[in-house]
């Protein structure tokens, strides 16, 4: 796992300091959505987990970021752009 990156997104209603952190992981995923790659090509492109030696740890931990990602796009964005 890179440095700085989770196994499992902290889930919260508000955007947390996790996602200010890596808000870039999370666009690097929603790109390899739209672009239709594998939950393994995921894992090892962007989390440097190896998904044939760790199969469930590396679908895991893609299926999290992926829902926080989506998560931010539709929920999360109203955040981005309130006034303190």
């Amino acid at each position: 796992m890179l440095p700085g990156i989770f196994e499992e997104v902290p889930w919260s209603d508000s955007i947390t300091d996790y996602d200010k952190q890596n808000f870039r992981v999370y666009l690097q995923f929603l790109d390899y959505c739209a672009d239709e790659a594998s939950i393994e090509e995921m894992a090892e492109r962007i989390l440097g987990i190896d998904p044939v030696l760790e199969p469930v740890r590396a679908r895991n931990a893609v299926r999290s970021h992926i829902d926080r990602a989506n998560w931010m796009v539709t929920t999360g964005s109203k955040y981005l752009f309130a006034a303190d």
